[in-house]
């Protein structure tokens, strides 16, 4: 990165402090169109960071975020000052998403990116019944559950933390697949996968027991199958302030209370 980075700034509409951050430092700091920048500073919280790097997924930009949100994993402290000098020594964290190809009941397929996850869930009180197939092989004829879902290294301390999946190293070549309140069979935890394994998951009985997939806040609704990828040619890359990058926060996560 050179050493005075062209700046664009980006901010979460959803919440009045970011808006008034953005304005400030649009006054204080140059700012370009994104078409226009080399590197794209992100004012929110996480939910909005995944926007943004949805938003610039094909310029691959690095994102320098700051949390101006509820929640801020993805993101650095919020701070004003010294906001070149931060950049300039930042830590780049290098991540790359999930493909997911959903097929619905009626033939539709669609197909989406994903950064953190790609979730299942059953859409009714029912519980949905979801055959897994790894590499083509079938490892479960029948996985009684709430959903599964499949997280890259990033989102393990996320969503799946949430669904009591492990924590995963960021430069661990890993992928989690877990269940989501498992009922059959009862004990299994889930699985870790090599970053290249590819995940099919078939929904048995669809038209009753209906299952929608969602790749991070993409949703398909009556899903009969989704495949699940990682996408090594595309990379995401984040500015980590020095000595707080990504890879220690996980590290850390796993040791919180």
């Amino acid at each position: 990165m050179s050493s005075h980075p062209k700046i664009a700034f980006a901010a979460s509409t959803r919440l009045e402090k970011a808006a008034q951050i953005l304005e400030r430092l649009q006054q204080n700091y140059s700012h370009v169109p994104i078409e226009d920048a080399d590197v794209v500073v992100a004012l929110g919280g996480d939910g909005f960071m995944l926007r943004t790097l949805h938003g610039i997924i094909d310029r691959q930009l690095p994102v320098y975020g700051m949390n101006a949100g509820s929640l801020g994993f993805l993101m650095n402290e919020f701070h004003e000052n010294d906001l070149v000098a931060r950049i300039e020594q930042a830590e780049e964290v290098e991540l790359h998403p999930l493909h997911m190809t959903a097929t619905t009941v009626d033939g539709t397929v669609e197909k989406a990116l994903a950064i953190n996850e790609v979730s299942l869930l059953r859409q009714t009180y029912q519980a949905a019944k979801i055959r897994v197939l790894i590499d083509g092989k079938v490892r479960l004829d029948e996985l009684i559950c709430d959903g599964a879902l499949v997280a890259t290294p990033a989102g393990s301390s996320a969503y799946n933390l949430s669904v009591h999946g492990p924590i995963i190293p960021i430069n661990a070549d890993m992928l989690c697949l877990t269940p989501i309140s498992a009922f059959r069979p009862r004990r299994w935890r889930g699985a870790l996968l090599p970053h290249d394994a590819k995940i099919t998951f078939e929904v048995l009985y669809p038209a009753d027991r209906p299952v929608s997939a969602t790749a991070d806040n993409f949703e398909v609704r009556d899903v009969a199958q989704v495949e699940i990828e990682e996408v090594r040619d595309i990379s995401l890359r984040l500015l980590f302030d020095a000595g707080h990058n990504l890879a220690d926060r996980i590290i850390a996560e796993q040791f919180a209370d």
